[in-house]
């Protein structure tokens, strides 16, 4: 079985309470999925997401800790996300694993600013700081459905 490490931007401009719900979403097709996933939890930080250097620290921090078991990475931005935040706590962590950047898409019928995302714009900038630092990681050009409910990669 896989353990991903999972990083979850968040950008507090945005709305935050999609992150807890993109978190969960994201929680729950990997586990269908058989994948087990090491990450922040919101008794950790708000919603379990990264957008400070504190919360990037804690992260790499708990990546650190079980480094033996993480085969890869996965970032997901259901808002725009802090791309220093998600940059930093890669590169703090040491790991030397895939890195997949996701980023959710915005719906046209909820493009409001208390259901905006703007995450594909999060996700340029997020990969603009992991090339930045060297971080090598990989994104997705064309769109997969997987699991039930429906998560774009």
């Amino acid at each position: 079985m896989a353990t991903l490490g999972l990083i979850v931007g968040n950008r507090g401009f945005f709305p935050s309470t999609l992150c807890e719900e993109g978190r969960k979403r994201v929680e729950k097709v990997l586990a269908e999925m058989g994948i087990d996933v090491v990450g922040l939890t919101a008794e950790d930080t708000p919603y379990g997401t990264v957008e400070t250097y504190e919360d990037a620290k804690k992260c790499a921090a708990l990546f650190k800790a079980n480094a033996e078991q993480i085969d890869g990475i996965l970032v997901t931005l259901p808002n725009f996300g802090d791309e220093r935040g998600v940059a930093d706590a890669l590169r703090l962590s040491g790991l030397r694993v895939p890195v997949l950047v996701h980023a959710f898409p915005d719906e046209i019928d909820q493009m409001s600013i208390a259901s905006r995302r703007d995450s594909f714009c999060g996700k340029m900038s997020v990969c603009n700081n992991l090339r930045q630092y060297n971080i090598p990681f990989g994104t997705k050009s064309t769109r997969l459905l997987v699991g039930s409910e429906g998560f774009l990669v």
